[in-house]
């Protein structure tokens, strides 16, 4: 009897299932080794792939183009003064494009806004000039959270955003309020119709830190009713120079209202502040500052809106505005008023085209806006707008 044949059949079948084993263990081995972090380069913790699928992602984008005239001479940089909105005279400027990424879950919630064009290159950080906002929070017990980062301001009840507010142009005590703001935020949400929160911030108006002197708030919310809100804000803070012998402690408090009807927007805000070691006569006492606006709007149909707003600023020992400079060289302060009207069309909710006016003028008579005969007291501007976002 021939043998040769089964046995070979035999060896074969047995070499087959050994070499069906090796490969499973050797495919088992390499998936092991998948799992090892060196083999992914410095991914040591969870993969960065993995979110909570529970958590929702809401991405839009806003953009909002001008044209503007200006009856003072620009300054540095091609705008006029108090440039944020619309701060080049006489050709077709962007005044911001934006993209946002909001994520949330039930005790997580950040945010990331991306931006462009003549505000944020005008009025924003110079190091952090494409980021309005990027933020983190987390629920840590029932209705308290705690949120890190960077944030666009909450002092003030107009925004940089000109679709969130009645007019096209920003008050002047807007322009020296913060507009963004670096640190950490707890709020407890007291109920539906009242909040709390504590602040501490870098510094008063920047996302880098100055003097390593942190700036401290408190902020409160309070809802009296589906068309009636009220916001306080107050922040204490000491901006001198590192390395300052003297302190320049200073308390900004904010007070807004806001309301909303079938007809009328209308909001309304005041603003003090004190500084010590600030007076510009004697820089031993302390020195106050006082402002105030009342914007409305009234809609006449479902598309077209007017609106109006006054404003007053007196900072006359130059607490927020900086060195302030008369046609004689002299160190005045800023004390001025102004009005704005203007038209609002909404072809649809998220889109809208804007033609204002506004006047400004400096008390008393201080000759503050340049000109190209001289300085001026008096100041006239024009906007045409037009925005949308989705």
């Amino acid at each position: 009897m021939n043998l040769r044949k089964p046995v070979l059949l035999l060896f074969c079948a047995f070499a087959f299932g050994a070499e069906a084993q090796i490969i499973d263990s050797l495919k088992s081995g390499l998936d092991q080794y998948k799992q090892v972090p060196v083999f992914q380069g410095t991914r040591i913790a969870t993969s960065q792939e993995d979110v909570d699928s529970n958590g929702r992602l809401t991405i839009s984008g806003y953009a909002s183009v001008y044209y503007a005239v200006y009856s003072d001479s620009a300054g540095p940089g091609n705008y006029h003064a108090f440039p944020t909105v619309s701060p080049q005279g006489d050709a077709f400027g962007l005044n911001i494009v934006q993209l946002s990424a909001r994520y949330r879950t039930e005790r997580l919630r950040g945010v990331i806004t991306l931006h462009g064009g003549d505000i944020p290159r005008s009025a924003w950080s110079a190091r952090y000039n494409f980021l309005q906002e990027a933020n983190v929070g987390f629920r840590l017990v029932k209705n308290l959270w705690l949120d890190a980062g960077f944030f666009r301001t909450h002092i003030g009840l107009e925004s940089i955003q000109p679709r969130e507010n009645i007019t096209m142009s920003l008050a002047t005590t807007t322009y020296f309020e913060p507009y963004f703001l670096s640190g950490a935020k707890l709020t407890w949400y007291i109920n539906p119709r009242l909040y709390l929160q504590l602040n501490a911030f870098n510094s008063f108006n920047t996302f880098v830190d100055n003097n390593k002197k942190k700036a401290i708030g408190l902020s409160a919310y309070y809802e009296a009713s589906k068309k009636l809100n009220f916001t306080f804000n107050t922040i204490v803070t000491d901006d001198a120079p590192r390395g300052s012998q003297q302190s320049k402690t200073r308390n900004y408090t904010n007070i807004y209202m806001i309301y909303r009807g079938r007809k009328w927007d209308i909001g309304a805000e005041i603003n003090g502040g004190w500084q010590e070691h600030s007076k510009l006569s004697d820089s031993t006492a302390s020195s106050t500052l006082f402002s105030s606006l009342l914007a409305v709007k009234y809609h006449l149909n479902g598309n077209w809106s007017v609106y109006g707003r006054g404003e007053y600023f007196n900072d006359p020992d130059e607490i927020l505005t900086g060195p302030v400079e008369d046609e004689n060289h002299r160190l005045v302060g800023l004390s001025i008023w102004g009005t704005t009207a203007g038209i609002e069309y909404k072809p649809i909710p998220n889109a809208y085209v804007r033609i204002e006016s506004r006047y400004l003028e400096a008390l008393p008579k201080d000759q503050v806006f340049a000109g190209p005969k001289g300085n001026h007291h008096e100041r006239w501007e024009g906007i045409l707008a037009l925005g949308f976002w989705f």
